[in-house]
């Protein structure tokens, strides 16, 4: 596997025609960076656009660019979802906002896929509400791409759709998971790990010491627990977690990720003086900071949906929204979703566990139909 998640000449041409309904309010700076990363996709990628949200708005942002004949359109909707807004209110009262006419546009088969860097709650609760569960899904889940200390990549999920789960749930993010990270790299046998405190089986609260004994049963290449310090070993490829402690987990590693992209940086200022050898270390800290950029990835799938859902981070540059429109284009077109289906279906039925509590804002989803 290759340190790159650019496309290659085959998965372009996979992906070129594809068309993509993009949330164009969802950001922190809606719409310019959604604008932006719109044209660049339709550019490098030939997948075609939709632009959902106040046409006054994005017609005044696109008049600034050159689109020339790239195959992008406005498709007005009246209403946005902030990332202020209650999750469980505004899916019920904003039924015309962005997010919900991206996904209306993707359930009437006029777009293969939809993408948003807005209220993640809102857009759980939206898509499941307007797309649909596959069936045996009792929660999607978001999984997050990061690189590894190999120079591949591995995948998290859940990272902050469900804060919490039961272990049923934690076994489909593990089918769906071994799936995307197949579909996606081409790997046959993707090493699969639960997030726990210890390797030993008997680690680990009820949760995980019960969601390994499912796992174990899988016919997944499942290598047990892993620790959080192996997160970016590259020792595993997929690693399961309820959406608590995954989005913990990422929002840490990001900090973490800043702090030494900021020290590094003062570092190289403060004890480099000759010429060519700060060049030199400017070359290798800008292939750094490359490595480690979470607009390489543009967003987290939001796997077990009947249509591609990317959920991008509110403060998705140009880049990152370019990089979601992609991935949603590989998903739709790599027709992950059936192949989801298919392992889930070889899941055994299980008796009904005890329901859990989940936070309303997250897990609103469940309760509107």
């Amino acid at each position: 596997m290759a340190s790159s998640l650019a496309p290659s000449t085959q998965a372009r041409s996979s992906i070129a025609g594809c068309t993509i309904a993009l949330d164009a309010m969802g950001a922190d700076k809606a719409p310019k960076p959604e604008i932006e990363g719109a044209l660049q996709a339709a550019r490098q990628f030939g997948v075609r656009v939709l632009l959902v949200g106040r046409e006054e708005t994005i017609g005044a942002e696109l008049a600034r660019h050159s689109c020339g004949e790239l195959p992008i359109e406005v498709i007005h909707a009246s209403e946005q979802i902030t990332m202020h807004d209650k999750a469980a209110q505004a899916v019920r009262a904003k039924r015309d906002s962005s997010m919900r006419v991206g996904l209306r546009l993707v359930r009437e088969g006029r777009a293969a896929g939809f993408v948003t860097a807005g209220n993640t709650g809102a857009a759980m609760a939206t898509a499941k509400m307007v797309l649909g569960a596959l069936p045996r899904v009792d929660r999607p889940a978001l999984a997050a791409v990061f690189p590894n200390a190999v120079g591949t990549w591995s995948i998290m999920l859940d990272v902050g759709a469900n804060v919490d789960c039961k272990p049923e749930n934690l076994e489909q993010f593990a089918v769906m998971g071994e799936i995307y990270f197949r579909s996606i790299f081409g790997t046959k046998r993707p090493r699969v790990g639960l997030l726990s405190i210890g390797e030993e089986e008997s680690k680990g609260n009820e949760l995980t010491r019960a969601s390994f004994q499912l796992l174990k049963q899988l016919p997944l290449n499942f290598v047990g627990n892993v620790e959080g310090r192996d997160l970016y070993g590259g020792q595993v490829d997929v690693i399961v977690a309820d959406g608590f402690v995954g989005n913990v987990a990422l929002k840490i590693s990001e900090g973490v990720v800043n702090l030494v992209r900021f020290t590094l940086k003062e570092s190289l200022r403060a004890t480099i003086t000759r010429q060519v050898g700060y060049l030199l270390s400017r070359s290798a800290f800008a292939d750094f900071k490359k490595r480690l950029d979470y607009s390489e990835a543009g967003g987290a799938p939001l796997l077990g949906l009947k249509g591609a859902c990317i959920v991008s981070h509110g403060s998705s540059n140009a880049n990152a929204i370019k990089n979601a429109i992609r991935v949603a284009a590989e998903v739709a077109s790599g027709n992950i979703n059936k192949h989801i289906e298919a392992g889930l279906a070889a899941i055994p039925k299980r008796a009904a566990a005890s329901k859990t509590v989940s936070v309303p804002e997250i897990a609103v989803a469940h309760s509107i139909e």
